[in-house]
């Protein structure tokens, strides 16, 4: 990254907002050529660093915006649009090889339509996501041979169509690059084989169709695998060397503007507009004021901000060990002892075509733990107990679904470690359990919740089968304890993934409806910390998504919402995470449980250049989806004071780079009796529109309108 001091008399005898020709030659060594303005790039200028890469288009205030060209020391090139010093919308990539993709770029990455041309005589022409194939496309390589499909992760994955050039075909499902699960395999003479496929020969199920009498009995499918394919090897993209916003120069050098209007030459850096709409000196800081808050604030003398700096405190980890001595540590013992023998018990391979069978509410299995062992069960130290499966069928196929290893579910939940109990239940009564790693929570359950979700299991089965970006929470599994003796109680409970998994740590945290009665939290300002979750009220942000990003999720919403609508399902809410690019730390690659604070009065910076690598580190970009680690921009709002329950509040134009973290919560309520009654009271003391016991489809459509007024498209 450059350091630019730019200083220069004819700077400063110039009115403010003058454009003019400038050459100028860099301390650094760097040389720029080209329109420049309040002693900045603005305009079309050519600027070569050093180590041989040159930019040569459009510039708005120091960073590339617009149209340009970009070259690397190796040979590579890119020309196309740039956003913020980002390859960011149309652009054509060359790489040294002599590789070519065309198409569209988000934030330096292929994200949209695009075609990508091998130096090898292969060509891809399809969807791309975060860099690599991921929708739907077309691949053909030199031979002739091509695929038409779904794509995953630069791989072939979902149903699609290979055509080897001498006329034989396979249609049918994809995983991982090979066939995987049904299909049919088809010859030219017209012979086909239907069945179940795999690499696993085990699970290989099929029958084969000779067009003739004469057909070749001896052909066996492994030989799709080992053979057919052994020369429909996918291309990789080559890794972008140096990234064009990493290369961007910090402008130092310019100057207050003096009461007439011109410029007066002093000792200080200059100051620029931050991603959150106030003045800094080039780079962006966070202070620990002394009080235990981490505060955006990158010069307290040149915070316009009328609403104040944002105060960020350091998040903790949450909830309360359960060790032994707590009221509910035979309960954790049990449920872990349950889950230990569910997800453990041999049990023959599913397909994810599942039997309507599976999702009868009477498929359900019981097993008798007492305390001294059984052929089936260990010894352990809590009292004798009973543990129910629910539809354990289908749970085991969506935890496959969702690519949950066995191994790994069970030593999060039944590993060494104990389970953390959030310290207050939910607002129905529910305790709420986090597994030691984050990775899963777990909710005691209602009857009524467990009837509703047994009731909806197929169309939800079906919905995220369908879905891969769904946002409504994932379910691994449904189980019951009851407890031998006079109590005879029984406990039910329902294990989730946790949207907050990360890292990162979670800033800020809001639980939306879109109805405004009783949505404020009654917390004072205060207590009010990051594991606070704040309401619909409370919101002072406006969500900043790409065009890409942002299409999806509109698609998304509107998927899920028609899918909770029709399960007569209401009263869920979207709950939102940010983490401030701002607050990370330079030190901290490795996830923490919660943030790292500077102690004294030290100063920790980070460079927009260590930001882009920390965040477009390559293990970091295979888990963006929507919904889960985004990069995004956050517009700080303000609400009127004549307006008491305004939901949206007015755009302040101050701004903050975020990762995002977002799901659809809550959606085991559906609209009983008590719901209506609900609705049918409040609705004679409130504003009806302002309540949230509404029916679904006029909830869905609420909710829907609200979510979309509060996240928008950045342009």
């Amino acid at each position: 990254m450059s350091v630019a001091h730019a200083d220069d008399a004819d700077d400063y005898s110039r009115p403010t907002g003058e454009s003019y020709h400038a050459e100028k030659a860099l301390p650094s060594g760097d040389f720029y050529t080209g329109q420049w303005r309040d002693n900045l790039p603005h305009g079309h200028g050519k600027y070569l660093w050093t180590d041989g890469c040159m930019y040569v288009g459009d510039w708005h205030r120091g960073k590339t915006m617009g149209k340009g060209r970009f070259s690397w020391p190796s040979g590579a090139t890119y020309e196309g649009d740039f956003k913020n010093g980002y390859m960011d919308g149309k652009g054509t990539y060359i790489d040294s090889s002599g590789d070519l993709y065309r198409g569209s770029w988000v934030m330096n990455l292929r994200h949209g339509q695009g075609t990508k041309s091998y130096v090898n005589g292969d060509c891809y022409d399809g969807e791309w996501r975060r860099g690599l194939q991921d929708g739907h496309g077309r691949y053909q390589w030199k031979n002739e041979n091509h695929y038409i499909g779904q794509w995953k992760n630069g791989l072939m994955n979902g149903n699609g169509t290979m055509i080897w050039s001498n006329g034989n075909r396979y249609d049918g499902s994809w995983e991982d690059g090979a066939p995987k699960g049904n299909g049919t395999f088809r010859w030219s003479d017209g012979s086909f084989y239907v069945g179940v496929w795999s690499k696993d020969p085990k699970e290989q199920n099929g029958t084969y169709y000779p067009s003739t009498s004469s057909g070749n009995f001896d052909w066996q499918p492994q030989q799709v695998f080992y053979v057919d394919l052994s020369e429909c090897v996918v291309c990789t993209c080559q890794r972008i060397p140096v990234l064009p916003s990493q290369k961007m120069p910090v402008w130092y050098g310019s100057s207050e503007q003096s009461s007439s209007g011109n410029r007066t030459k002093n000792s200080e850096r200059p100051r620029r507009r931050s991603v959150d709409g106030r003045v800094s000196n080039g780079e962006m800081e966070l202070r620990n004021n002394g009080s235990g808050y981490l505060q955006l604030d990158d010069n307290a003398e040149s915070n316009r901000s009328s609403l104040g700096p944002l105060r960020i405190q350091p998040a903790k980890k949450q909830g309360q060990t359960i060790s032994k001595g707590h009221k509910n540590y035979e309960l954790m013992l049990n449920l872990q002892l349950g889950i230990r023998h569910s997800v453990g018990r041999p049990a023959p391979a599913t397909s994810l075509d599942l039997k309507a069978s599976a999702f009868d509410p009477k498929e359900k299995l019981w097993t008798k733990f007492p305390s001294e062992g059984s052929k089936y069960t260990p010894p352990h130290q809590s009292c004798e107990f009973k543990w129910k499966d629910y539809c354990p069928v289908v749970f085991r196929t969506l935890r496959k679904l969702f690519s949950v290893d066995a191994a790994d579910y069970m030593l999060s939940i039944c590993g060494n470690d104990a389970l953390r109990e959030l310290s207050s239940p939910g607002k129905s009564g529910s305790f709420f359990y986090l597994t030691n790693d984050d990775r899963y929570m777990i909710k005691t359950m209602k009857k009524a919740e467990t009837k509703v979700l047994i009731r909806m299991l197929p169309a939800y089965y079906n919905h995220v089968r369908a879905c891969e970006n769904t946002l409504v929470t994932k379910f691994f599994g449904l189980h019951c304890v009851k407890l031998t003796g006079t109590a005879q109680k029984k406990v039910r409970f329902v294990i989730m993934g946790n949207l907050f998994c990360t890292g990162h740590s979670i800033h800020r945290r809001f639980d939306l409806k879109g109805s405004s009665h009783g949505r404020l939290t009654t917390k004072p300002e205060s207590e009010i910390d990051p594991n606070t979750t704040l309401k619909d009220l409370d919101l002072n942000f406006a969500f900043r998504l790409q065009k890409n990003w942002f299409q999806e999720f509109c698609r998304q919403v509107d998927r899920d919402c028609e899918f909770l609508e029709q399960e007569r399902i209401m009263d869920y809410s979207l709950l939102v995470g940010l983490h401030f690019r701002e607050a990370s730390f330079k030190d901290s690659a490795t996830p923490t449980s919660g943030a790292r604070t500077p102690t004294g009065n030290s100063d920790t910076r980070l460079s927009r250049a260590e930001m882009d690598r920390f965040l477009l580190d390559a293990s970091k970009l295979a888990s963006i989806k929507l919904g889960i680690n985004m990069p995004a921009r956050v517009e700080r709002t303000s609400r009127r004071s004549d307006c008491e329950n305004q939901l949206v509040g007015e755009p302040t134009g101050e701004f903050y780079d975020v990762i995002l973290y977002f799901g659809i919560i809550d959606i085991l309520q559906d609209y009983d009796i008590s719901k209506k009654l609900e609705h049918a009271y409040k609705s004679m003391q409130y504003d009806p529109t302002s309540i949230s016991a509404v029916d679904p489809k006029q909830y869905s459509r609420r909710f829907r309108d609200f979510i979309l007024r509060v996240f928008v498209e950045d342009t």
